[in-house]
């Protein structure tokens, strides 16, 4: 898993079996989704067991899950350097759309996320990333995906391309891009890259349009300024299918202001898109809280009423682990006192 038909292709036939051996595997892998070599069918006995000798499918179970009243769940998937990652499931209606993750920790520090505080860990192949919807009890009923789990996407920008690539391939899931989003903070030259070689919409983590502010919740502002990717957004055309969207977790007191909702209007004038407004999750050691019902719908309204497309988006899962990063931690902290924790990645992992 995570293979392209060109690399499937090479590899049989460097192993002497015919290239289009490399198509049925794909066909086995993306569209049937079987678990083992042994299930290929249509590949000789012979050459199953030979390429069992080197390879296997990848399909790694989740290790635990937390469900929600609401439906929502949210289950730990081991990845391939031993760790975990958080993936949730989130059913709605005739909709239903799963979060992945894109690394195990992150980079990027952001005062309101759980992950930020673990530390990096290390990258997600794109066989990690993909194993989250390979091997989710309940992949047939997908609508949507979106990377706005664990991680920065454009930090592994390398494997979450080779995972949309193989989303929407013909040889692989033939999925539209259109079904998925890709998130970011703005590592600016990665996105332009992203927006260049992929047609998946983007959804910027914004939270504040106060440069100052925005670079003590999200220490990227320093190197990435909101107001420089925004320039760079400008460059692209979002007026037909592909869409911008802007992430915007509200702070009951923080964000939520008059002097927010102009700064917003200025940063973001002439430019096609839309807001999502998300209710902070509590997390621990944080003295930010959410905002109130009655803030949020303000706040909508407010930019609604100014021409700025602005949703409220519905708060799910918050009977379980609902904010990014506490599952995980959980099974960490679990691991450390039982004394199975792995080693920590250095970066160069």
């Amino acid at each position: 898993m995570g293979m392209t038909l060109a690399e499937l292709k090479s590899a049989v036939s460097a192993m002497g079996m015919p290239s289009f051996t490399g198509g049925q595997i794909a066909d086995w892998l993306y569209r049937r989704g079987v678990a083992s070599i042994d299930e290929m069918t249509n590949l000789s006995k012979a050459n199953r067991a030979r390429l069992s000798e080197i390879y296997e499918v990848g399909m790694m179970p989740p290790t635990s899950c937390q469900r929600s009243t609401d439906g929502t769940v949210k289950y730990l998937f081991p990845t391939s350097n031993g760790r975990e990652v958080e993936t949730v499931y989130i059913p709605d209606g005739d909709r239903a759309t799963l979060c992945v993750s894109s690394q195990v920790g992150c980079k990027m520090h952001c005062e309101f996320c759980q992950t930020g505080r673990q530390g990096f860990e290390g990258n997600l192949t794109a066989g990690d990333i993909l194993n989250q919807v390979y091997a989710l009890p309940e992949r047939d009923t997908l609508t949507n995906i979106v990377y706005m789990g664990q991680g920065e996407p454009m930090d592994n920008l390398d494997a979450v391309l080779r995972s949309t690539q193989l989303l929407t391939a013909s040889y692989g899931w033939a999925w539209s891009p259109r079904r998925i989003t890709v998130s970011s903070v703005g590592i600016r030259e990665k996105l332009r890259r992203f927006l260049d070689e992929s047609e998946c919409h983007v959804a910027i983590s914004l939270h504040t349009p106060l440069a100052d502010q925005r670079a003590s919740l999200m220490p990227a502002e320093r190197a990435m300024p909101i107001a420089d990717v925004v320039d760079l957004l400008r460059q692209y055309d979002f007026t037909h299918q592909r869409r911008l969207s802007f992430e915007y977790i509200v702070f009951g007191g923080v964000n939520d202001t008059r002097e927010h909702v102009r700064a917003l209007l200025r940063l973001l004038q002439g430019l096609e898109c839309r807001i999502n407004l998300i209710r902070f999750h509590q997390i621990p050691g944080s003295d930010l809280h959410g905002a109130s019902e009655e803030r949020m719908v303000w706040l909508r309204d407010q930019l609604t009423a100014r021409g700025l497309f602005t949703t409220i988006r519905a708060s799910r899962g918050e009977d379980i682990y609902a904010a990014c990063g506490l599952l995980s931690t959980a099974a960490r902290i679990g691991e450390e006192r039982s004394g199975n924790a792995p080693e920590k990645s250095t970066e160069e992992d």
